[in-house]
């Protein structure tokens, strides 16, 4: 099957969760047999000059060459650094990405074309395959179809939205993420862009062959907030696990970690909070809390770099004397490093889409302890396989670091409900059955 993967951005230049699994899955697909590309933008500077006021102004051929790495075949196409604003606007109008897609659309004249994510890209290259009558599936990686923040969290009050209020709220989110938070007269001017955009991303999804989501919770919330009445597939992300697993490394006390991203809505800070109050230097001071204390370790994972006044804060938070900043973790070091830790916290504020280090930290057997919020029930069988907090209780998630510390049996028990992940070749299986039932329903359909 000659299958196109169209993404807003890739690797190496963007490393995140979509990057991570596009890139997997169409690896796994040529290993398969499958002819497989992937349509992407880049933030390369263009070959040629171009006005300070132009977004647009791209090579006169306005082509993605073709690169080829183990038989995946890349079209990057250089469109230079994009401001917030013009990433928006690129959904509506973007000449030069919806000709370069044309050409590769015409080159590669794939199977089926498989969308991982359209932020910063037209609109149009969806009618383009429409056009073509080639079948069409969207995995909804995040709520960006229903949510231009992506996130259904507000950039005003980093609260977690319940869904476009006359999408007023969607133009006051708008406002704060481009540094207006206080602009409320504008709110009203703005909200019609949004509803605009809705109305657009409604009728792709309307229009896609197949919707995949992975976890049900996502799939609920795509079916209340877009008023899907066409069913969504659920797949979870497959995991690709290594030959054998690293021996878990020996070590005293209790090793805690946190492994993701260092952003405000993932609530690291809740997490530090929590394990500060397990420190020596609350009353009443004994031989026992001193000994907790020297033998609760907590490290973080993560990119530094991203939100740096973010992450200054939790290193000034942070009063602990186990806890360590350990910077980003690359995947090529994840099995080994799970093999050192004891439990993973999840403390995430948002209504996570996947959150896959659950899956990693299964793979590995290490238990899991999570905010109760969004896909995190789904994932994690409290007292079975891991366990589960209020979110933003840090007293709640110390409490529970203090008991298994305390009694380690019961991370034990934990560890040994685990069950065993899917892998990412059940998932290319389920994946590639998706893409059959749609090229069926295109051919049905004439």
């Amino acid at each position: 099957m000659r299958i196109l993967h169209l993404i807003h951005q890739y690797l190496p230049e963007k490393v995140g969760g979509t990057e991570l699994y596009a890139q997997t899955l169409a690896r796994h697909q040529v290993q398969e047999g499958h002819s497989v590309a992937i349509f992407t933008p880049t933030s390369a500077p263009l070959p040629e000059a171009r006005s300070p006021k132009s977004d647009y102004r791209l090579p006169i051929t306005d082509h993605a060459s073709r690169i080829t790495h183990h038989d995946l075949r890349l079209y990057p196409l250089p469109i230079g650094e994009r401001s917030p604003t013009a990433v928006l606007r690129s959904n509506f109008h973007h000449p030069a990405l919806t000709r370069a897609f044309a050409q590769v659309l015409a080159q590669e004249k794939p199977d089926v074309v498989h969308v991982q994510h359209l932020m910063g890209l037209p609109f149009g290259l969806v009618q383009q395959i429409r056009r073509a009558g080639i079948p069409l599936v969207i995995t909804l990686h995040d709520y960006w179809y229903v949510c231009a923040n992506a996130q259904l969290l507000t950039n005003y009050d980093e609260t977690v939205c319940q869904g476009p209020n006359y999408w007023l709220n969607c133009a006051r989110c708008a406002l704060a993420r481009v540094g207006h938070p206080n602009a409320l007269l504008a709110v009203p001017l703005v909200a019609p862009l949004f509803a605009w955009r809705h109305g657009r991303t409604q009728s792709i999804l309307r229009h896609a062959n197949a919707l995949i989501a992975p976890t049900q919770f996502t799939a609920d919330i795509y079916r209340q907030l877009a008023a899907l009445s066409d069913p969504i597939h659920v797949i979870p992300h497959g995991l690709e696990l290594p030959t054998a697993m690293p021996a878990k490394t020996p070590h005293d006390g209790l090793h805690v970690a946190y492994i993701g991203g260092i952003a405000p809505q993932k609530g690291v800070h809740i997490l530090i909070e929590a394990v500060n109050q397990l420190t020596t230097n609350q009353p009443p001071l004994t031989a026992h809390r001193s000994l907790l204390t020297e033998n609760l370790r907590l490290t973080v994972y993560g990119d530094l770099t991203a939100f740096p006044d973010y992450a200054a804060q939790l290193q000034q938070q942070a009063a602990h004397p186990g806890i360590t900043f350990a910077g980003r973790l690359p995947h090529a070091q994840l099995w080994e490093t799970l093999a050192d830790i004891d439990l993973v916290v999840v403390p995430t504020l948002w209504y996570e889409t996947a959150s896959l280090i659950v899956q990693e930290a299964f793979a590995a057997g290490v238990p899991v302890v999570a905010s109760d919020i969004g896909v995190l029930p789904e994932r994690i069988h409290a007292g079975v396989d891991g366990l589960l907090f209020p979110p933003r209780d840090a007293a709640a998630l110390a409490d529970i670091l203090r008991r298994l510390q305390e009694q380690p049996a019961e991370l034990a028990q934990l560890r040994a409900g685990i069950q065993p992940v899917f892998t990412i070749q059940e998932h290319v299986a389920r994946v590639t059955a998706v893409y059959e039932q749609a090229r069926e329903l295109t051919l049905n359909n004439g």
